[in-house]
């Protein structure tokens, strides 16, 4: 990404969905416009404060941040009431902190999860930019199922009835099994779900959208976008997360690890190029007791070295513990987070078996290894679909609780993703090319600047 700055004064504050895999990479967007010269307000719940860290440490005049209440939720709480506590809790705050400021921010940057902040920038007179940390495939499909909420007159018995969304490029068909709860409508009757429906409407009304992914990549995407929102404020600057050797991409960014960074690295250090299999599925999904021994079967069966990262059940603790014991040195297990970039970057990683977050199918392209895909909910199972079907850069392995491989069919696709000269292989190094061309003064650069240009101008305007 360009390092050049400009003194554009502009003070614009970021707004993530407070969970990590939200805020990253919009503090990894907010890296690059410190970059750039501007400065940025991130607003966090004191949970989250600790994600700041190398970010402050690298840009202390330029980050400031104000700490927010956190709701009264659980881990449980469906998201639709989630999105509502968080309004109703920090939009009065907010109100008062942007009057209260001398030289208040030029504009609002949050999350597609929080559209209601469009309200208050209109109440605000700022513009605000919806930040998708999902691709330009998975809001399409957002878009089409919040406008048409999907229907099915018989959900408890009929999992599997097909729904399409004709309007999406590609016209993609999903089981009744994949919709995500909050755009069904089996829940009109709930006022929640009914704010959070137009939450996300109010996405489409805001003055732009800015993707963490690059042009490339989603194209035809991108450009059913523009026509949907009806402007070209449609901006696709990624992949923002780190490039190597940036101090941002240190082994700190995210939290620590239950296994030391060093003691991965030094584990990897001994592997040979492309013979290990990185096995995770976020920093949200927990996986069943039929999953993970599915998982420990296939890994021990392969022979292959691999890298297990984990959220698993406390009363599952056993199988993991006894899996460790019989593997011995052929593979490490990690509960809870890892550094992934840093793993993955290793030449001795040569696949990656991903439940498909945005975040990870990104740090998976941009390293250029084979995927295997298992999405878990949400829009994992769009963004499977893009890397296997639309851009042959994936292994279809699994989907959710549904459909678990059998462990001998899941252990020879581990052994086959590392054999360097199948389609997908050749596929990755390219998308991999063309990730990095993006933000080395291509496409997902000049969009940055026009962004800020156009942000700018809006300033000389007042």
């Amino acid at each position: 990404m360009s390092t050049t700055k400009s003194k554009t004064n502009l003070h614009i504050v970021a707004y993530p969905y407070p969970t990590a895999g939200h805020i990253i990479p919009l503090l990894d967007l907010t890296h690059l416009l410190f970059t750039r010269g501007l400065n940025v307000t991130v607003l966090v719940t004191p949970n989250n404060v600790h994600l700041l860290e190398p970010y402050l440490s690298t840009h202390p005049s330029s980050l400031k941040h104000l700490v927010l209440p956190a709701p009264d939720i659980t881990p449980h709480t469906r998201l639709t009431a989630d999105v509502r506590a968080l309004r109703d809790l920090h939009y009065p705050i907010l109100l008062q902190w942007f009057q209260s400021q001398p030289l208040p921010p030029v504009a609002i940057i949050s999350d597609f999860f929080l559209g209601w902040t469009h309200y208050l920038a209109c109440e605000l007179k700022v513009p605000r930019l919806c930040f998708s940390p999902s691709g330009a495939f998975g809001m399409s499909v957002a878009f089409s199922m919040t406008r048409d909420p999907p229907k099915n007159n018989d959900p408890g018995k009929d999992i599997n009835f097909l729904i399409s969304l004709p309007k999406v490029p590609n016209s993609s068909t999903y089981p009744w099994w994949q919709i995500p709860p909050h755009y069904r409508n089996d829940l009109e009757a709930d006022p929640d779900w009914e704010f959070h429906r137009n939450s996300m409407l109010a996405n489409f009304e805001s003055w732009g959208i800015v993707f963490n992914s690059f042009a490339n990549l989603e194209s035809v995407y991108f450009d059913h976008l523009k026509r949907e929102v009806g402007h070209n404020r449609v901006w696709a600057v990624g992949p923002v997360l780190p490039l190597e050797g940036d101090l941002i991409g240190s082994a700190t960014r995210g939290g620590a690890s239950s296994v030391p960074c060093h003691k991965l690295m030094t584990w990897l250090d001994a592997r040979l190029d492309n013979s290990v299999v990185y096995v995770c599925f976020g920093s949200r999904a927990v996986l069943t007791s039929k999953q993970l021994n599915v998982f420990a079967t296939a890994l021990e069966c392969s022979g292959v070295h691999f890298i297990l990262c984990v959220r698993v059940p406390d009363d599952q603790g056993s199988i993991l513990d006894g899996f460790r014991d019989r593997v011995g040195d052929k593979g490490l297990v990690i509960k809870g987070w890892s550094p992934q970039v840093a793993i993955l970057r290793h030449r001795a990683v040569g696949s990656f078996l991903t439940h498909c977050g945005w975040n990870s199918v990104l740090e998976g392209l941009i390293s250029g290894v084979v995927m295997l895909t298992w999405p878990m909910g949400a829009e994992q199972f769009t963004n499977a679909l893009l890397l296997v079907d639309q851009l042959g850069v994936a292994i279809r392995v699994g989907e959710g609780i549904e459909n678990i491989s059998d462990s001998n069919e899941l252990a020879r696709l581990l052994v086959v993703s590392l054999d360097k000269i199948k389609p997908q292989n050749v596929r990755a190094k390219e998308l991999s090319d063309a990730a990095l061309s993006a933000v080395k003064g291509g496409s997902s650069d000049k969009d940055l600047d026009e962004l800020i240009k156009q942000l700018a101008d809006i300033k000389k305007l007042e």
